[in-house]
C-alpha cells in the first residue's frame, strides 16, 4: 500500500487490492459451489442435506472468524504508523486465539450437533447427509481458522495477490476430492453429499499449510514472524483484538444466522422448495463476493490511511467503495433476474427445482443492492475501528426487520416462501441507510479533529 493523491490513483489502489481479494473469494466460494452442484447432481435429498449442514456450521463460522479478522484492521493501522513490532504481536495472538477458538467449536459440536438436527425433525436421508457432511467438515476447522488470521496479516500489509495464486492452486485439488468422495470414482468410497466435508477438510489443510509456509520464508512477511513473537502472551493483545473482533464477528453472525434461520423455516416446506432456496441462494451468495471483496479492501485502506493520519484520505476509499459495490451490484442483479432459468440449471437436473429456483432469483436484483450498500458502509467503519453501534445496527436490521416481514410474508400472505426474499431485502437495507448514516457522522467528527490538531 502506498499513500495516494487523487481519486484516479485511489481508484487503481482499491483496485490493485480489490481483484485478488475477489479471486481468492470466489475460490473460497468455489468449494461450496462444488459441494452444492455436485450433491445436488448425486440427488436432491444430499443437496438438501447439505444446504442444512451449511446453515448451521456458515454463522458459527463466519461469526466466530469475524473476531478473527479483526487482525486486518488492527494491522492496517499499525502498519500506517509504522510499528512493525506491534503488527507481528498481533499475528502471534491472533494464531494463538483462532486455535481456542477452533477448539472450542469442535467440542461443543461433539455434545450439541445431534440435538440441534433432532430439533429440526428433518427427513431421515437429509439429517443423515447433513450429519455427516459436517462430521467431515469438523476435521478442517483448525486450518481453516489459522488460514483466516494469516490472510488477515497479509491483506493488512496490503499483499493481496499470494493468497489468490494459493487458493487457484487448491481449487483443482477441492474439486478432484469432491467429484471421487461423492460419487466414489477410482476407488474412493461413495460418500454422497458427506464426501464434500472430507473434501473441503483437506483443502483447507492445504491452504493452511502453504499460507503458513510463505509467511516464514518470504519477505516482507518473514520480517513479522519469530519465535520471540510467539513466546509472548498478552492479555491486553488478546483484549484488542477481542475488543474489535467481538461487535465484528457478532454483526456478521446475525446476518449470517438469519439467513440459516429462514433455511431451517423453508426446510418446513418440501424439498424441492428447500433445494431451490438453497441455490438461488448459492448464485447470490456467489455474486456477493464481489462486494464482500471490496469491503475487505476498504477495510486495509482505510485502516491504512487512519492509522497515517490521513482522515481525508480514508474518507475517500469509504465512498468509493460504496459506489462501486452499487454499481456493480446492479448490473450483476440485472443478468441473474434475465438469465435466471439458465443459471438454475447448473444447480439441478429437475424442472420443479429450476423452475423454483427462478422464482427465487427474481428478487436477486433489490436484494443484491441492499445487501452491497450495507456490506461496504460496515467495512468502511471498521477501518475507523468504529465496530459497537454497527453490532446495534445489524441486530435490528437483520432480527427485527428481515425475519418478522419475511415470516409474515410468506406465512400470512399468497406469496409463500418467496415472501422471505422481500424481507431479507427489508432488513438489508435498513440496515445500509442507518450504518451509512453512522459512517457520515464518524468522519465528521474525526476529520474535525484532525483539522483541530492542525491548527
Amino acid at each position: 500500500m502506498y499513500q495516494t493523491y487523487s481519486t484516479k490513483e485511489k481508484i487503481k489502489q482499491i483496485f490493485v487490492m480489490l481483484i485478488p481479494i475477489l479471486i481468492t473469494q470466489l475460490g473460497m466460494f468455489s468449494m461450496v459451489f462444488f459441494n452444492t452442484i455436485m450433491s445436488g447432481k448425486y440427488n436432491s435429498s444430499d443437496l438438501a442435506g447439505v444446504a442444512i449442514g451449511s446453515s448451521i456450521w456458515n454463522p458459527i463460522f463466519t461469526g466466530l472468524s469475524g473476531i478473527l479478522l479483526a487482525v486486518s484492521p488492527i494491522a492496517a493501522q499499525r502498519f500506517g504508523e509504522k510499528k512493525g513490532k506491534e503488527v507481528a504481536s498481533i499475528l502471534s495472538h491472533g494464531i494463538y486465539l483462532a486455535l481456542m477458538i477452533a477448539s472450542l467449536v469442535i467440542i461443543s459440536g461433539v455434545f450439541l450437533l445431534n440435538p440441534i438436527l433432532s430439533v429440526m425433525n428433518l427427513p431421515e436421508s437429509v439429517n443423515e447427509t447433513a450429519h455427516d457432511y459436517l462430521v467431515g467438515l469438523s476435521f478442517g476447522i483448525i486450518p481453516l481458522f489459522i488460514f483466516n488470521v494469516l490472510r488477515s496479516f497479509i491483506y493488512a500489509l496490503g499483499k493481496t495477490r499470494v493468497v489468490m495464486y494459493i487458493l487457484l492452486m487448491s481449487l483443482p485439488v477441492n474439486f478432484f476430492l469432491n467429484y471421487v468422495l461423492i460419487f466414489g470414482r477410482w476407488g474412493f468410497p461413495e460418500l454422497g453429499g458427506a464426501g464434500a466435508g472430507y473434501a473441503t477438510s483437506f483443502t483447507y489443510f492445504l491452504i493452511a499449510g502453504m499460507t503458513a509456509i510463505l509467511i516464514i520464508t518470504q519477505r516482507p512477511f518473514s520480517e513479522f514472524v519469530g519465535l520471540e513473537h510467539f513466546k509472548e502472551f498478552s492479555s491486553e493483545k488478546f483484549k484488542e483484538i477481542l475488543k474489535i473482533g467481538v461487535p465484528m464477528g457478532l454483526s456478521i453472525f446475525f446476518e449470517t444466522s438469519m439467513f440459516a434461520v429462514v433455511t431451517i423455516l423453508i426446510s418446513k416446506f418440501n424439498i424441492t422448495t428447500i433445494a431451490a432456496y438453497q441455490s438461488a441462494l448459492n448464485i447470490v451468495a456467489f455474486l456477493y463476493m464481489i462486494p464482500m471483496s471490496i469491503s475487505m479492501a476498504q477495510t486495509v485502506l482505510v485502516g491504512f490511511e487512519v492509522g497515517a493520519g490521513r482522515y481525508k484520505d480514508a474518507k475517500a476509499y469509504s465512498w468509493l467503495g460504496i459506489y462501486l459495490s452499487i454499481v456493480i451490484a446492479v448490473v450483476a442483479g440485472l443478468l441473474v433476474v434475465f438469465f435466471r432459468y439458465e443459471v438454475a440449471g447448473f444447480y439441478s437436473n429437475e424442472p420443479a427445482v429450476i423452475t423454483l429456483t427462478g422464482q427465487f432469483l427474481i428478487y436477486a436484483l433489490f436484494f443484491m443492492i441492499s445487501d452491497a450498500i450495507q456490506a461496504t458502509a460496515l467495512a468502511a467503519l471498521r477501518g475507523y475501528k468504529d465496530v459497537n453501534f454497527s453490532f446495534v445496527i445489524t441486530l435490528i436490521a437483520y432480527w427485527l426487520i428481515c425475519l418478522p416481514v419475511g415470516y409474515i410474508l410468506a406465512h400470512y400472505t399468497s406469496l409463500g416462501a418467496p415472501g422471505y426474499w422481500i424481507g431479507l431485502t427489508a432488513g438489508l437495507l435498513a440496515a445500509g441507510i442507518f450504518l451509512s448514516m453512522r459512517l457520515i457522522y464518524i468522519q465528521k467528527r474525526r476529520y474535525t479533529a484532525n483539522l483541530a490538531n492542525v491548527v
